[in-house]
């Protein structure tokens, strides 16, 4: 592993503060399907890179290709931004928080 791929991982393990069971858990709930960008009607954006983050998250490090890191760094870039744009009051039950949930944050805990 390269000191970027390195700083990388590390970044994307601060960014993605769920276990892969609590990750696939939430991507079978109907909140999660509820929310985020659909380009076809079909699944989000966030759903897809969920389920790319569970898998992620299962790998090796040893196993990981350029590609993986590449979507590690656009998690890392979209937790950032959708946390910066926080709403106010609870947040328990609102699409700011499912979206994040399925780029793998949940900002609750």
């Amino acid at each position: 592993m390269t000191e970027e791929e390195q700083a990388v991982a590390a970044d994307f393990g601060r960014a993605v503060n769920m276990t892969a069971k609590e990750l696939e858990r939430w991507l079978a709930t109907d909140e999660s399907k509820a929310v985020g960008q659909k380009d076809d009607g079909g699944e989000s954006t966030g759903h897809e890179s969920g389920r790319r983050i569970v898998a992620l998250l299962q790998a090796k490090k040893s196993s990981l290709t350029e590609q993986d890191y590449a979507h590690m760094r656009k998690v890392i870039g979209y937790v950032h931004r959708h946390l910066a744009q926080r709403p106010s009051g609870d947040v328990r039950e609102t699409r700011w928080r499912y979206s994040l949930m399925n780029w793998g944050h949940d900002p609750l805990k």
